[in-house]
């Protein structure tokens, strides 16, 4: 029970900034194992390697998206029930959760194995880099049941407060990563196949990892009527994780618009859109872990009964978000042009029209990142409601804006115009999310009142 956080007493701010810290560390890891792996390609494969990676890259994010949003719904069931101390219903919702979970990555793995060949059509892959995405994106596709495990078990440690186990996994994931990376790509020349390989299982040691701290979890200590699977639960959690798991669906297919768009513009262009597209885990690395953070808090503190904090939580989150923006921002804007370098290897012409390609899309994204980690703080916000329909309808307007800025804007500004599609597709979100705060909270007020009346 040590490393259990309740986040229902105590100073709001300093409990959403330590429950996030572990995470942030453990995205980062995990994001330095991502662009390490694009780095390696990038650097023994040449242009042409990191450009097959990228245009599978919405695609894999497609499912890993779908598998997050299950997950993350499940967890704020969790969450709300932990903070309740219901501890009989908590194992019973993770029971529930494992069952549904299995069953959703048998039909994603299904799925995807099916259309790959159909998507790269409709993507427009290049034939020069398609056999290469082809061997990638199946290879991806088959450790979806691990990907899945991972975040289960680490939506399941997270929502009882638990943000150090999985940045221990990650650090475990990061090393035997890159090591497998440089075994399996440049020694045992097995290209972008050997890379995806080398991801599956460092998730795999990852989610291994986690499983083996839920299991020694005094409260967790599972008998025999928690494996009762409850259809009405399924229902339950299937009504929090299927929104999130769709408005992150729509938002990827968004993505492959955009994908399909920059596939028309050529190898070098690909390569130095992809190059960024690696670095845009690290500008949310905070964002993802601040969403978490506040996710878990509301959870907790609805499960409690204490609505006054959650309104206190949300606006010290915010601007903790927003400060953290500014300084990532900075960084990324003197360094960008050195770390983009990692990833992109050929001739000193290529090289340079790469990169030029590259720091233009990083500039532009670092300056309005401000506006993404609003969107993240508020939807995790809206989502530890149990609300999680109002930021599916913010992962619509992502999607509008995404698509609209897409395919009109390069009409108008030329190539660079894609570079704001990502721009566009956040302030959709944010306005939707705006509104749809003060619509829960407002409604959650009333409901309070007429509890307590």
């Amino acid at each position: 029970m040590t490393a259990l956080r309740n986040m229902t007493d105590g100073s709001a701010g300093r409990l959403i900034f330590s429950f996030a810290m572990p995470l942030m560390l453990g995205n980062l890891f995990q994001q330095f194992y991502t662009i390490s792996d694009a780095a390696i390609v990038g650097q023994v494969l040449g242009v042409s390697g990191i450009a097959a990676v990228g245009a599978a890259e919405w695609m894999i994010w497609m499912m890993l998206g779908m598998i997050q949003g299950f997950t993350q719904g499940f967890g704020i069931q969790m969450s709300q029930d932990f903070g309740a101390r219901q501890y009989e219903r908590l194992r019973n919702v993770i029971v529930n959760s494992a069952f549904l979970s299995a069953a959703s990555a048998v039909i994603m793995l299904a799925g995807g194995q099916i259309f790959a060949s159909w998507m790269l059509d409709i993507l427009h892959t290049p034939d020069s880099v398609r056999a290469d995405t082809m061997l990638y994106m199946r290879a991806m596709f088959w450790g979806i049941p691990v990907v899945m495990a991972y975040n289960l078990f680490a939506s399941i440690l997270r929502s009882l407060g638990d943000g150090k186990t999985p940045l221990y996994a990650m650090i475990c994931a990061s090393f035997i990563n890159i090591s497998l990376d440089l075994l399996f790509v440049p020694v045992l020349h097995m290209g972008v196949f050997g890379a995806a390989a080398a991801t599956v299982l460092a998730q795999l040691c990852s989610a291994l990892f986690c499983l083996v701290k839920i299991m020694r979890i005094d409260i967790l200590k599972f008998r025999r009527e928690d494996y009762a699977l409850d259809t009405g639960l399924h229902l339950r959690l299937m009504k929090l994780g299927m929104p999130m798991a769709f408005q992150n669906f729509v938002i990827s297919v968004g993505g492959m618009i955009v994908q399909s768009v920059v596939n028309g513009f050529g190898v070098i262009f690909i390569a130095g859109f992809t190059a960024t597209n690696k670095l845009y885990g690290m500008l949310e690395v905070a964002a993802t872990s601040y969403g978490f953070s506040m996710t878990t808090y509301t959870g907790q503190n609805l499960g409690a009964g204490k609505v006054s904090r959650i309104r206190k939580g949300y606006r010290e989150a915010l601007l903790l978000a927003l400060l953290t923006s500014v300084v990532i921002a900075a960084v990324m804007i003197l360094a960008g042009k050195w770390i983009l370098l990692c990833f992109i290897n050929g001739d000193s012409q290529t090289t340079a029209d790469t990169l030029a390609v590259a720091y233009r899309y990083l500039f532009i994204m670092s300056i309005c990142l401000p506006v993404l980690y609003y969107l993240h703080v508020t939807r995790s916000c809206i989502q530890g409601l149990g609300n999680t329909v109002l930021p599916m309808v913010s992962g619509c307007a992502e999607f509008a804006m995404r698509t609209a800025a897409a395919m009109l804007l390069p009409i108008v500004l030329g190539q660079d115009g894609i570079f704001y599609a990502e721009i566009a597709a956040w302030a959709g979100a944010d306005v939707v999310l705006f509104f749809s705060f003060y619509y829960s909270m407002k409604k959650l007020r009333l409901f309070s009142a007429q509890k307590d009346g």
